[in-house]
């Protein structure tokens, strides 16, 4: 019987799939300048983790197309995301894992700073976390003595355009944590940031309950798709 001939190296790089040279030049360019890939080459990139052997270009665009930008994309929920063709489990787990990097990395240099006066890093920290979620979310950011991020903590989930609060629950935590201040943040996934009649109630109610127990309530932000609102910036604490 006749041993079976082995293919030429020449042949078998002719049966390449034909993004790996693509893969491989695109890598290179992010080695060299990574600042001056588009947007859909990052992600490209990324997903090609997840999918090694498929061409990710295609389901890259197709992400950016369908949620708009990359932050978008990274906060997209599961099963908005498992609708699109070319995206599976692992996937979702990578970009979850990415996201949530990024979230303990902002996180521990909040955890170094003096954040009595809420400062721009809370904002982008916040934004990062917020801006993208289709869903109304409250959160408190507690401080220690030295104004350092003690906690942070989602208080309450709601719908589109309401996120129920309760005072009571928010000051109780802070007293459990020994935390001396907190600032207050929610979004509204309108992408509107006026404050509603709702929020400068809740506002005054935080407040009053934090002077009782002498805690201080730092700021209330509002984050939406484009911007933000600082309750504190604007003369209303």
């Amino acid at each position: 019987m006749m041993a079976a001939k082995s293919l030429p190296a020449s042949s078998l790089k002719e049966i390449e799939p034909h993004y790996v040279g693509h893969r491989t030049r695109l890598k290179k360019r992010f080695v060299e300048a990574p600042h001056a890939l588009a947007d859909y080459e990052i992600l490209e990139l990324l997903l090609c983790l997840a999918q090694p052997r498929r061409d990710t270009k295609p389901t890259a665009k197709k992400l950016l197309d369908t949620f708009s930008s990359l932050g978008a994309v990274l906060h997209a929920p599961t099963t908005k995301l498992q609708t699109l063709s070319q995206i599976g489990s692992t996937t979702c787990t990578m970009l979850a894992l990415v996201r949530e990097l990024l979230a303990r990395v902002m996180r521990e240099e909040l955890e170094q700073k003096t954040l009595f006066e809420s400062s721009e890093q809370v904002v982008t920290y916040c934004q990062t976390l917020m801006q993208h979620l289709d869903v109304e979310q409250f959160r408190v950011l507690f401080l220690n003595n030295k104004g350092a991020l003690l906690s942070d903590e989602v208080q309450q989930h709601g719908t589109i355009d309401e996120a129920p609060v309760y005072p009571r629950e928010v000051i109780k935590r802070a007293l459990d944590l020994g935390a001396t201040a907190f600032i207050v943040v929610h979004n509204h996934p309108s992408g509107h940031t006026t404050p509603s009649r709702a929020d400068r109630d809740v506002t005054d109610k935080l407040k009053r309950a934090a002077i009782e127990m002498d805690l201080r309530l730092i700021d209330h932000l509002i984050v939406g798709k484009y911007g933000f609102f600082s309750f504190k910036a604007e003369g209303l604490l």
